[in-house]
């Protein structure tokens, strides 16, 4: 009775091992599964560069698009998700394709990231959120890593987190050269990139969603105005970003200042320079796409809308000469707005210099689709009263507005089955 017993057990423990083994090997085969399903769902989807335009499933891929910088900050909350819902959902109405947002909030409120390496899951699932969302309504995103301002964190927080580790530094522009903040930055893109979104069940780095990364919002170094510095730390943070991802596109996030590296060009620049170089910086060969901003009110305040207007054509015509020529790379006007703030302001003027904006950019962008789309500075959803910053749209309460986006936007995909690369 006592070897009979002996015999079961053995052969029950050797049925538990078989049954085990079988589970890892089907755990295995799944997730090989999943991989697989992704890359080859999203392998056609994904937005690329072909020479100085965009393509998409080897076609031209020209759009309008807008900022909405808030969408993760607010989806933390899920009780306040309806707003991202209701902004995606308005954009895909007026056929706004492309959605630049924040994928950092480092330190405050609804911090992203707490300290340096420790995430809060219920902002990072406010991400995945947004990103679901997006895919549902057609919208693809331009997520930015980090704030050159303070705002949401930013640079002078990363500063502060390595003075706290005993790190040396002088001023916040150290962000670029010291190995500390250095290497929480890089940290911060590899739990961005390779993130796996709770909602849709993929990794961010396999999720045609995303169009592009971007390695900052409107980078800047006053300790360095020639631009070397900075491109420095783009090289290094760009090699980065392609050793773990190298199926999004890439930009840096520029605002399009002109440094010393074509010095006839600075006279372009509305009277200063931040310590970039647009021609020097985008030649890199791992940033796949130029960006430039432009805030004229804000830049030449005190001129006339006219004088303003003639800034704004020249900008944008001598960047698109360069990315043209010179970058072979494409162009995106990624902020663009009119303040409400600004005196005199009626929204008929606002309308006017929208309007006069993109009938520049669908022009540039007839020309071989270099010029391949724009960014309009900002959209809300309603009772967002706390993030109006006198360039706030809300679609719903601005019919004027939104119809000159709507068109636009029409005219944008029409002209991206006749341009001729």
């Amino acid at each position: 009775m006592h070897l009979s017993i002996k015999i079961i057990m053995a052969s029950f423990q050797r049925l538990i091992s078989c049954i085990f083994v079988l589970f890892l090997l089907s755990l295995a085969f799944a997730c090989e599964a999943r991989v697989l399903l992704e890359n080859n769902a999203n392998d056609q989807g994904f937005v690329r560069v072909n020479g100085a335009h965009f393509e998409l499933n080897g076609s031209p891929f020209l759009f309008n698009g807008f900022n909405s910088y808030w969408l993760m900050h607010v989806a933390a909350e899920p009780s306040e998700r309806y707003k991202v819902t209701e902004v995606l959902r308005e954009a895909s109405s007026a056929g706004l394709s492309v959605c630049r947002t924040w994928a950092f909030s480092d330190g405050g409120d609804r911090a992203l990231q707490i300290s340096p390496g420790v995430y809060d899951e219920r902002v990072f699932q406010g991400l995945d959120f947004v990103i679901s969302e997006a895919k549902k309504y057609g919208v693809r995103l331009i997520l930015s890593f980090v704030n050159n301002y303070n705002d949401f964190g930013g640079k002078a927080q990363y500063v502060q987190w390595a003075r706290s580790a005993g790190a040396q530094i002088n001023g916040d522009d150290d962000f670029y050269t010291n190995y500390i903040t250095k290497d929480y930055y890089k940290n911060h893109i590899k739990k961005i990139v390779t993130r796996f979104n709770t909602i849709t069940g993929m990794t961010y780095k396999n999720d045609s969603t995303i169009m592009a990364w971007e390695l900052m919002n409107e980078p800047r170094n006053q300790a360095d105005y020639s631009g070397n510095t900075l491109n420095a730390w783009v090289q290094e943070m760009a090699s980065f970003v392609k050793s773990i991802d190298n199926k999004h596109l890439l930009e840096i996030g520029m605002e399009g200042f002109y440094g010393d590296s074509v010095p006839e060009r600075k006279s372009v620049n509305p009277g200063y320079q931040v310590g970039t170089d647009f021609i020097s910086n985008h030649l890199i060969k791992e940033i796949d796409f130029a960006t430039i901003h432009a805030y004229t009110d804000q830049w030449l305040s005190g001129q006339s809308d006219d004088a303003q207007m003639i800034f704004m054509q020249r900008w944008m015509t001598s960047h698109w000469q360069d990315a043209k020529n010179i970058l072979k790379k494409p162009l995106v006007l990624a902020e663009f707005g009119k303040s409400s703030r600004d005196p005199g302001y009626n929204q008929n003027i606002r309308d006017t210099f929208m309007s006069t904006t993109y009938r520049n950019i669908y022009s540039l962008a007839k020309d071989g689709g270099t010029m391949g789309g724009s960014l309009i500075w900002q959209l809300v959803a309603q009772g967002m009263e706390n993030y109006k910053d006198g360039y706030c749209i809300e679609l719903g309460k601005n019919p004027s507005t939104a119809g000159i986006i709507t068109s636009q936007s029409h005219a944008m995909t029409a002209l991206a089955h006749l341009v001729k690369i």
